[in-house]
């Protein structure tokens, strides 16, 4: 899990501090793969949370769903046709979905931790 946290401190740092542009058609194509990935991050979180975490899973779930939701970008804009709101149903539906249950375990942690706290204070 400290790996996990330095690793989105220094993409948070690259991001903020090197300067890198891309042009404005590709917006689109990034702002997909960006959902995609968050997609990703949430359901490794979960996962983590949940103890089912595996490495393998997440890094093939984080790259096929960036590239399948860049793809899907890429082929509508191609066809005229905005498939890559398939991809932002999916994953949007999906990244609400994660956070709800991230909140669900994390609250149901606190109130366990507070009935045992209450329980030991009874106690002594």
């Amino acid at each position: 899990m400290i790996f996990a946290l330095i690793g989105i401190l220094l993409g948070i740092l690259l991001g903020v501090f090197v300067p890198i542009t891309y042009p404005p058609g590709f917006a689109l194509y990034i702002s997909v793969a960006i959902l995609a990935a968050l997609d990703s991050v949430f359901g490794a979180f979960r996962a983590s949370l949940e103890e089912k975490f595996d490495v393998e899973i997440f890094v093939s779930g984080f790259f096929g769903n960036t590239i399948l939701a860049v793809l899907l970008a890429y082929v509508g804009d191609k066809l005229g046709v905005p498939l890559y709101y398939a991809a932002i149903f999916a994953f949007g539906g999906r990244l609400f979905q994660n956070l709800a249950t991230i909140r669900r375990i994390l609250i149901h942690r606190l109130r366990s931790v507070r009935l045992e706290s209450k329980a030991n204070n009874k106690k002594h």
